[in-house]
């Protein structure tokens, strides 16, 4: 009596072959992009000259829309360069809280992300605007939660706030990147 050697033959698909890099390549390089960008972003704004005549201003501008959006909510603050003081309470926005960090690694997400650069650079624009406009409400909350409630002042702000600011920036590229990266190509097989 023979016996029957069992079927080779398989029902689904056919498992991937070739080395790791070739199966996950579109991943292993939009990581590698997005980390090398987000170092070299992370350089730059520790560089001196750029703190100086880059994110202190900018931050600066972020006091004073934040300022001035405390004072339309009956606030009566005063701005000097990136503090903020009413006789109740006062803040200096440093580097952490202007939302440069969150914009960078949103950034990095964008670049590396495999798209045509009409969607990079909309995502970019509407992007920062988000972010910042996210961060405007994070400055404002923070100084009215130091303003009435100091005891929760710190984890709020550590906590809460840095949290809701960065998950935001993730989910938002994860946003832009569902609607409007580019899909995968096809792949031919051949058979």
């Amino acid at each position: 009596m023979a016996r029957k050697q069992p079927s080779t033959a398989t029902s689904g698909p056919a498992a991937p072959q070739g080395s790791f890099y070739q199966r996950n390549r579109r991943e292993v390089i939009f990581l590698v992009l997005f980390l090398v960008l987000l170092a070299v972003g992370f350089t730059l704004i520790s560089l001196n000259w750029v703190n100086d005549h880059v994110i202190e201003p900018f931050t600066a501008g972020i006091a004073d829309l934040s300022g001035a959006t405390l004072n339309l909510l009956g606030q009566d603050v005063t701005m000097r360069g990136t503090e903020i003081h009413s006789a109740k309470f006062g803040v200096n926005i440093k580097n952490g809280c202007n939302g440069v960090e969150a914009m960078l690694i949103f950034l990095a997400a964008v670049l590396a992300f495999p798209a045509r650069w009409k969607s990079k650079l909309a995502g970019l624009g509407i992007g920062f605007l988000a972010i910042q406009l996210v961060n405007l409400v994070r400055v404002v909350a923070l100084f009215l939660t130091g303003s009435y409630f100091p005891k929760v002042f710190d984890a709020s702000h550590t906590v809460v706030w840095q949290t809701i600011v960065i998950l935001f920036a993730v989910l938002l590229w994860i946003f832009w990147a569902n609607r409007y990266a580019n899909p995968p190509a096809p792949t031919s097989q051949e058979g």
